[in-house]
């Protein structure tokens, strides 16, 4: 079992920045493929972006977030992070810290098998 936890959310105007971070606490941290994925209202979740260990860190980045956010993670804190820059009124969300056992980076909600419980993001133009 894996238990995930969010912080760093609020509300910032646009072109602001925030960190989103996510502490994982449970099985090995390293094995796991982490994923930030958002959810705004009336809207289905969607993937931002995602990393992988294996040596060296593997990312993944949705194409409307690509340029602005950065994923990392520290295997030693069990944390990952997202570092969000020029952000929009579209990047309003909750945003949702997700575990994949299998270490594989994937961009669907399925393929991830712990969740959070989301913070909420709030960009005002």
């Amino acid at each position: 079992q894996v238990h995930l936890v969010e912080s760093g959310g609020g509300l910032v105007q646009a072109g602001g920045s925030l960190r989103l971070s996510c502490a994982a606490s449970g099985r090995p941290f390293s094995s796991y493929a982490m994923g930030w994925f958002r959810q705004a209202p009336g809207k289905e979740r969607e993937f931002v972006a995602a990393i992988r260990w294996s040596g060296g860190s593997t990312t993944a980045y949705a194409d409307s977030v690509k340029g602005r956010f950065t994923i990392s993670r520290d295997n030693v804190k069990n944390t990952v992070y997202l570092q969000m820059n020029s952000l929009k009124p579209e990047d309003t969300a909750v945003y949702y810290c997700a575990a994949a056992s299998s270490g594989v980076l994937r961009t669907r909600t399925s393929s991830y098998d712990y969740w959070g419980q989301g913070t909420q993001v709030t960009v005002s133009s």
